[in-house]
């Protein structure tokens, strides 16, 4: 299911008089997966804007060399 489907899906309910919105766990795990996608796009956009208005300079966009940051993961 997609994160739109998942939207739609949502049923709503009054208790107590508040209004809930309720839907399946399936559907709330689709939902956030593709808001993280939306999110993970947004950062990818966002990097390689910053890489063009740098020219294509990695250095200059503030990119670091994976031989470096790798060894942080280590």
């Amino acid at each position: 299911m997609t994160g739109p489907e998942a939207i739609r899906s949502v049923q709503f309910v009054t208790l107590r008089g508040q209004r809930l919105a309720v839907l399946s766990a399936d559907d709330w795990e689709a939902l956030v997966e593709w808001l993280e996608s939306l999110e993970d796009a947004e950062i990818a956009h966002e990097a390689l804007s910053e890489l063009a208005a740098a020219g294509g300079d990695r250095e200059r966009a503030g990119w670091r060399r994976w031989d470096e940051a790798s060894q942080e993961l280590e």
